[in-house]
C-alpha cells in the first residue's frame, strides 16, 4: 500500500511541474534557513557541557560595589580557591586561571610566533575539566615552574611532525619553557580556549620577584578566574556564604562584596545572578527560526488547499469507487512527506554550501558533519515538526470532500469560506512584515553603532604592546615619527576600547563610610587627549 501511495504522490508532483518546484523551493529556503539558525542556537546552548563533572563545576564571581557602580566581576582574588578547598568539605577541587601579560613572542629556533592566547594555570585545569593530554602525564601535566602545554595546532605550528615533549620554547628571549604536555585543541565551544597554558606556580613567582605581590595572600588582585569541583547536592546559598567569610576573615573592610557561584554550563549565557549575558539574543534567534518555519508551513498550506478543487472530483472518484478516508488522508500525508523529503535533500545541500558564509556573518566556526549526531537531531526535529503542521490539515480537507457535491460542483462555497485559510493568509502577512521591519530596524542600528561619534577619532590609528621598547619611548617615538605618514605618536597603559584595568580602591572628599565607587583607570600619556580628537 505505501508503495502504491509513493507511486501516486511522486507522478502527481510531476504532473504538476510548476505547483512541485514553487512548493519545493518554498520549503527548500524556509528548512535551510530554520536549521541553519537552530544549529547556531544548538551550538550557544552546548557550551561548556561537554565536561564529564560539567554539573558539578561552579565558577566563582563576585557581586562588589555599591549603588550605580555594583556590578558582577567574573574574577575573584588568587588565594580564594586554594582556600576554599583547603577550609570548605563540599570543595572536592579547585582551579584558577589568568591571562599572560608577561610575555608576547615565542620562539623556537629561527620560528617566533606572537601569541594572544596564552595563560596560566593551576595543574587540576587538565582533572577537575576534559581537555585529555595526548601526550605527557595528567597527574603532573607541569614537570617544573618552567614548563608549558601546547595544544595540538600549536605543536604542529612550531616543532611541524616532531616530538613536542621536552622542546625548549623561549619567551621574550629572556624565559624558557619546556613542553611537557600536548592536549587536543580546545573545543569550539569551550569558554576556556588557550594555545599555551603555562603553570600557576610561574605566575605567582613572577608577580612576587618583580611586582613584589604575594599573591597567595594577597586580597587586592581581582584577576583570576575560579572554578571550584564540589560535591553532589551542595547548597549554593550556604556556600557563598560560607565564601564570603573566608574573604572578610582576611580583609574585614570588603563587607561591599559577595560571593555568587555560576554553573559551568550557564556560564557563556548568563551573568551569577542569572541576568541575561546572550541568552536574550538566543531567544531571540529562537523565535525568528520558528518564524520562518511557520512562514515556509503556511505558505505549503495555503498552495495546497488552494488547488482543493483541482483535485475536488479526483478524490470523489476515488471515494466512489471504495477509497476509504483514511486512506485518501494517507494518501496526501505521504504526498507532502515525499514534498518535504525532496526538499530537506536540497535543504542539507543549501546548509552545506553556505555555512563558509554563515560562520562569517555569525562569527562562527559551525562545522557541518553529518556523522554528528546534534546536528541530526537539529535537522530531523525541525522536518518532524514542520511536515506535522504541514500534512495534517491540507490532508483532513482533502479527504473530507463529499463526492456528490464535488461531482456536481457545489463544494466551491463550502471552501470559500473556510475562515482558517484567511486566518492563515493574514498570520503569513504578518509574520513577513514583522521580519521585514525587525531587519530594517537591526540594519539601522548597526549602521548607527557603525557611524557613531564615539568621542575620540578611531580613523588610521592602530595599537600595539611596546613590550621593551617601553624602556625607551621618547627614541621609539622620535623614530617613529621620522616614517612618512605618521603624523602622531602617544602611549597609554592600556587599549582605550577594551580597558581591563579596574579599581574599588579610591576615596576623596565627602565619601560616605562603606560606599565603593568602581572605576577603570587608564593611564596616558600628556598628548593622549589631543591625539584622539
Amino acid at each position: 500500500m505505501l508503495k502504491n501511495y509513493i507511486k501516486t504522490a511522486w507522478r502527481n508532483l510531476v504532473r504538476n511541474k510548476f505547483y512541485s518546484v514553487i512548493n519545493i523551493a518554498g520549503l527548500t529556503v524556509g528548512l535551510a534557513i530554520g536549521i541553519l539558525i537552530l544549529l547556531w542556537v544548538q551550538d550557544e546552548f552546548s557550551f561548556d557541557s561537554f565536561h564529564k563533572n560539567a554539573s558539578n563545576i561552579y565558577r566563582v564571581e563576585l557581586f562588589g560595589g555599591t549603588g550605580a557602580s555594583k556590578q558582577i566581576w567574573q574574577t575573584t582574588v588568587a588565594p580564594m580557591g586554594p582556600l576554599a578547598k583547603q577550609e570548605l568539605p563540599v570543595v572536592q577541587d579547585q582551579v584558577r586561571i589568568t591571562n599572560n601579560w608577561f610575555f608576547s613572542l615565542f620562539k623556537y629556533q629561527d620560528k617566533i610566533f606572537n601569541e594572544q592566547a596564552v595563560g596560566f594555570a593551576d595543574p587540576s585545569l587538565f582533572t577537575v575539566f576534559d581537555f585529555p593530554l595526548i601526550e605527557g602525564n595528567k597527574a603532573k601535566p607541569f614537570t617544573n615552574d618552567n614548563s608549558v602545554v601546547i595544544t595540538k595546532r600549536t605543536a604542529k605550528k612550531y616543532f611541524g611532525n616532531q616530538d613536542a615533549l621536552g622542546k625548549v620554547i623561549v619567551a621574550d628571549n629572556k624565559e624558557n619553557f619546556t613542553v611537557s604536555g600536548v592536549i587536543d585543541d580546545f573545543p569550539l565551544n569551550s569558554s576556556i580556549n588557550y594555545d599555551m597554558i603555562m603553570p600557576m606556580s610561574y605566575h605567582i613567582k613572577y608577580m612576587f620577584t618583580n611586582n613584589k605581590v604575594d599573591l597567595n595572600h594577597d586580597f587586592s588582585n581581582y584577576a583570576y578566574e575560579t572554578y571550584l569541583l564540589l560535591k553532589p547536592g551542595t547548597s549554593l546559598k550556604k556556600l557563598s556564604a560560607d565564601l564570603n567569610k573566608v574573604h572578610l576573615k582576611r580583609k574585614p573592610e570588603d563587607t561591599d562584596a559577595d560571593y555568587l557561584l555560576l554553573p559551568a554550563t550557564k556560564m557563556h549565557l548568563y551573568n551569577a545572578d542569572g541576568t541575561d549575558r546572550g541568552i536574550s539574543t538566543v531567544h531571540i534567534f529562537i523565535i525568528i527560526a520558528l518564524v520562518i518555519l511557520v512562514i515556509a508551513c503556511i505558505n505549503y498550506v495555503n498552495l495546497s488547499t488552494a488547488r482543493a478543487m483541482l483535485r475536488a472530483k479526483e478524490i470523489s472518484m476515488r471515494k466512489i469507487i471504495g477509497a476509504a478516508k483514511t486512506q485518501l488522508f494517507m494518501q496526501f500525508v505521504v504526498e507532502t512527506a515525499l514534498l518535504f523529503i525532496l526538499s530537506s535533500v536540497l535543504a542539507v545541500l543549501v546548509i552545506y554550501n553556505v555555512i563558509p558564509v554563515f560562520n562569517e556573518i555569525a562569527g562562527k566556526q559551525l562545522v557541518f558533519n553529518l556523522s554528528n549526531y546534534h546536528i541530526w537531531l537539529v535537522i530531523a526535529g525541525t522536518i518532524t515538526a514542520t511536515l506535522v503542521l504541514s500534512s495534517i490539515y491540507p490532508a483532513l480537507l482533502l479527504s473530507s470532500f463529499e463526492p456528490l457535491k464535488a461531482l456536481k460542483g457545489k463544494i466551491s462555497n463550502g471552501i470559500g469560506d473556510v475562515v482558517f485559510r484567511k486566518i492563515l493568509v493574514v498570520v503569513q502577512f504578518t509574520f513577513s512584515v514583522v521580519l521585514i521591519i525587525g531587519t530594517i530596524v537591526i540594519t539601522s542600528q548597526l549602521n548607527y553603532i557603525r557611524s557613531k561619534n564615539l568621542g575620540y577619532d578611531k580613523s588610521h590609528v592602530f595599537a600595539f604592546w611596546m613590550r621593551d621598547m617601553k624602556d625607551h619611548y621618547d627614541a621609539v617615538k622620535a623614530e617613529l615619527l621620522k616614517q612618512p605618514g605618521v603624523e602622531a605618536v602617544t602611549r597609554s597603559s592600556g587599549n582605550i576600547v577594551n580597558n581591563g584595568g579596574i579599581s574599588g580602591d579610591n576615596d576623596w572628599d565627602g565619601k560616605a563610610t562603606g560606599q565603593t565607587f568602581i572605576v577603570h583607570p587608564q593611564g596616558i600619556d600628556k598628548d593622549f587627549i589631543s591625539f584622539s580628537r
